[in-house]
């Protein structure tokens, strides 16, 4: 059994807020003060759940530092006041960050739900990432 700590679990409530105002945010046609929040909230609880070292170590990886910079940036951008900018930054570096797990996560969908589709999408992107 894993054990979680209490920052963890405070690192999951504030992540979950975070994740409430950017959608927040995008539903009131992209609120600045809403979307910055919201993403300071979100990167303040991943810190919380995986800790400062790990945070950092994941982010400044040497072939993740294109989606990096895209993501801070568009974090940046947001806080500029510049909302619609800034959050397809964000999306481009959140995909860029995270492309790698996307095969998993459908795999699991599609394995749980028992989703004709969802295992096909997971088949596809699983040999599409084999290739790159």
């Amino acid at each position: 059994m894993i054990s979680i700590t209490e920052w963890q679990k405070i690192g999951v409530g504030i992540t979950g807020f975070g994740i409430f105002f950017i959608l927040f945010g995008i539903l009131l046609y992209f609120d600045s003060v809403l979307l910055a929040f919201g993403n300071l909230l979100f990167l303040t609880g991943l810190s919380l759940i995986i800790g400062l070292r790990r945070t950092f170590s994941f982010f400044f990886q040497r072939h993740k530092l294109k989606g990096t910079s895209f993501f801070l940036g568009g974090v940046a951008i947001v806080l500029l006041r510049w909302p619609l900018l800034g959050m397809l930054l964000e999306a481009y570096g959140f995909i860029s960050l995270f492309k790698g797990f996307f095969p998993v996560a459908f795999g699991f969908l599609g394995s749980t739900a028992n989703s004709p589709f969802l295992s096909t999408l997971s088949q596809r992107l699983q040999g599409s990432s084999s290739m790159v």
